[in-house]
């Protein structure tokens, strides 16, 4: 490893993931649960897209974005597991400087976007719920293509100075990360420069992507409680929060690990830097494999898609 660890280069052609420091001799154990939670993600997040294309009543505006949700998720998660199972498995720890650079933007950009798409589905419930009669003629097929380009535009543009900055400092410490994924963060602070700008940049997009979602979430949401308080019957209240329940468990498998690898991060200083890796790679795997999960059986029309098949072989 000291062949890496130079003094003397000030662009490197490769760096070297580390994949979980200090649990190296775990890294084949640790691959048996990712591995298993990646294929449940791949799987469930297929079945989705399948089967919402082949049932035609679930050609509304509410799927379609769960539709986004699943892409994002299948390529949220392929970013970063296939390189990071190469590292448990075989030990492949380089990475190309342009190849590590491309997995930041994908990996943020797509992050971004997990969160625009939840955003884009509150507003969904909200129409559905408080203007029910004119959530068809709102949300139509053309204005749900429409927010669904602006979240990608929006996530896509802003993310761009992640590699760019991350390309213009000057590398001449060393080359290995010790992570098992090209962070932003984890890349930068092996630069031997004043980041300062990256760091605030990081700081920007955080507030202005996730910080804004997460208002207009809270927003939507105080609307449709208001509107489900003023139901006359306990019975319909509950109706109609139950059509927000897989929402909002999508919000929570999204946002709680988030919040709490934020927080470890930041302020667990004598946290062991393998439990933070850790958590940091778990946190990658946990909304793609939730998301179908929960979609799949707390959505009817899913569910009763999902199990037909195993109904017909019973008769």
């Amino acid at each position: 490893m000291s062949d890496f660890n130079t003094s003397d280069f000030t662009n490197p052609s490769t760096f070297i993931l580390l994949g979980i420091p200090g649990l190296e001799a775990a890294h084949i154990w640790i691959s048996i649960p990712f591995c298993a939670m990646y294929a449940i993600a791949v799987l469930g997040n297929f079945t989705i897209l399948f089967i919402v294309k082949r049932e035609p009543s679930l050609h509304e505006p509410m799927y379609y974005f769960l539709c986004m949700l699943a892409v994002t998720d299948l390529v949220m998660s392929t970013t970063t597991l296939p390189k990071m199972l190469s590292i448990f498995w075989f030990n492949s720890r380089e990475i190309s400087f342009s190849a590590c650079l491309t997995q930041m933007y994908f990996l943020h950009c797509f992050s971004a976007m997990e969160s625009g798409i939840l955003m884009a589905m509150a507003l969904d419930r909200y129409v559905a719920i408080c203007h029910p009669l004119r959530h068809s003629t709102i949300l139509t097929n053309s204005v749900v293509a429409k927010i669904g380009l602006a979240v990608v535009l929006r996530c896509g543009i802003l993310t761009l100075p992640y590699p760019f900055l991350a390309r213009r400092w000057p590398y001449c410490r060393t080359n290995i990360i010790p992570h098992s994924y090209c962070g932003h963060i984890a890349v930068v602070k092996l630069a031997c420069a004043d980041i300062s700008i990256s760091s605030y940049y990081g700081l920007f997009d955080l507030f202005s992507v996730s910080g804004m979602d997460v208002f207009f979430i809270a927003m939507s949401y105080t609307l449709i409680l208001r509107a489900i308080f003023r139901l006359p019957t306990k019975d319909a209240r509950l109706k109609t929060f139950r059509t927000c329940i897989s929402h909002l468990c999508a919000i929570l498998a999204l946002y709680i690990p988030d919040f709490f690898s934020s927080v470890i991060f930041r302020l667990g200083h004598n946290v062991p830097l393998h439990f933070l890796v850790l958590i940091a790679s778990v946190y990658q795997l946990v909304p793609p494999v939730l998301h179908p999960i929960i979609y799949g059986v707390r959505t009817k029309q899913i569910r009763g898609r999902l199990i037909q098949p195993f109904a017909h072989k019973g008769t």
